[in-house]
């Protein structure tokens, strides 16, 4: 039986203090746009006329609308099991019938990640075949979209309960400097997927072809010896098979590493916006801002352990969810809905960190280049393609975006 204490007291406040958040920050955003989104921006004078305008309106709206509807519904449905009994209820069952720790631990998080799966099914649905229907973005069948559906749910399973079963090995057997082995494990598994993911789990949901267009490839050769980086092959992905959204990107580490560009984008862009993309993204590696980010990351996983490790064994913290006992896998779970509430209230760090990341790579594409007119051409095409909202509210941008405002991206690139 759950207990009315102090700290569920204080639990609940942060929690619906967290959806208040989002929903304010969500419908400060709507009134900006309405207010503010109805006239073309300067800069996008002779990209994107008053009928485009109305669409990226419209689809920002639309898709807001449906994220915070999703999120609100996710949370609420965590609010139930926490708050029902099920949790105590499962830890119990899985005890009735033999389970012990770790197969228990590994039983747990696969029904309570099943039930989040479910619920994600039907926004998935509407998301994919409603919305960016609408919009003129989806090309993914339903056939597609099941087969990803349980491709995901396998490597979920597969990659999920193993380091589920590891983290549990080590809380159970790893005495009490558990969570530095654990810190260390998460550390080489998560480097491991990154070094993996281009050849192995990536190709499981696309086709990845070496790029045809011998005239683009021998400039992004030229590019690559300019920026002195090595790249281990430049591929064509076939995103328009599942949409008309477009984008490039890197990926992989070390020898994994390669420059991949959706079909899409190879579609939609002259050789030079291509480029000068690229060159944004090479910014990235020499700036060694994906380094910097993954010893950041390494160093609050670091002090999230040892916050596990001190408060695992927290009589108040199993009382209050209705467990007489502590029981390590709850345990972690319990921690781990704390650790992200907090984590929510953190994002505007994080997100200051990625647009100052975002503008020194704009930089290093200027340096590169030596000319400003095609990254400027690449994000005007990029925001029409994808119809990004040209006038987020300052607030709400400060809180979420990994990247500058499109108008103040444009206009500092412009004045470089």
């Amino acid at each position: 039986m759950v207990q009315l204490n102090v700290l569920l007291l204080a639990f609940l406040f942060v929690f619906f203090f967290r959806s208040g958040t989002q929903l304010f920050l969500h419908r400060l955003n709507n009134a900006y746009l309405r207010q503010h989104g109805n006239e073309v921006p300067e800069v996008f004078q002779h990209s994107i006329d008053q009928e485009k305008l109305k669409k990226i309106s419209a689809y920002t709206v639309d898709s807001a609308n449906f994220g915070i509807v999703s999120t609100l519904a996710s949370q609420g449905l965590f609010l139930v099991i926490l708050l029902s009994g099920f949790l105590p209820w499962l830890v119990k069952t899985l005890h009735q019938w033999g389970f012990g720790w770790i197969i228990g631990g590994l039983v747990f998080f696969a029904s309570l990640s099943l039930l989040a799966s479910l619920l994600r099914i039907p926004f998935s649905l509407y998301g994919t075949f409603v919305i960016e229907n609408r919009y003129g973005f989806n090309t993914k069948t339903f056939k597609v979209w099941v087969t990803d559906l349980l491709k995901s749910l396998a490597l979920s399973a597969l990659l999920g309960g193993l380091l589920v079963w590891l983290l549990l090995t080590l809380v159970i057997h790893g005495g009490n400097t558990w969570w530095v082995w654990a810190w260390m494990v998460t550390g080489v598994v998560e480097l491991l997927m990154i070094w993996l993911y281009p050849w192995i789990i990536a190709p499981l949901f696309n086709k990845f072809e070496p790029l045809e267009n011998q005239e683009l490839t021998q400039g992004i050769e030229r590019l690559m010896e300019k920026a002195q980086l090595r790249v281990k092959g430049i591929f064509r992905m076939d995103a328009s098979r599942r949409s008309r959204h477009t984008n490039a990107y890197f990926t992989g580490i070390g020898k994994s590493k390669r420059i991949v560009l959706f079909d899409t984008l190879l579609e939609s862009h002259t050789g030079d916006e291509i480029l000068a993309v690229l060159a944004h993204e090479v910014g990235h590696w020499k700036k060694r801002h994906v380094q910097k980010q993954l010893i950041l990351a390494e160093l609050l996983s670091l002090a999230a352990f040892y916050g596990v490790a001190t408060l695992l064994n927290w009589p108040l913290m199993y009382q209050t969810f209705g467990f007489p006992d502590p029981v390590p896998y709850a345990g972690l779970f319990l921690i781990g809905a704390f650790f992200s509430l907090l984590g929510y209230f953190a994002q505007p760090f994080g997100s200051a960190i990625s647009r100052k990341f975002e503008r020194e790579a704009d930089d290093f594409s200027f340096h590169l280049i030596q000319k400003a007119e095609p990254m400027v051409n690449a994000l005007k095409r990029l925001a029409a393609d994808n119809l990004a909202n040209l006038t987020p509210h300052p607030h709400y941008a400060w809180f979420y975006y990994s990247h500058p405002p499109l108008v103040e991206r444009i206009e500092r690139i412009k004045k470089q």
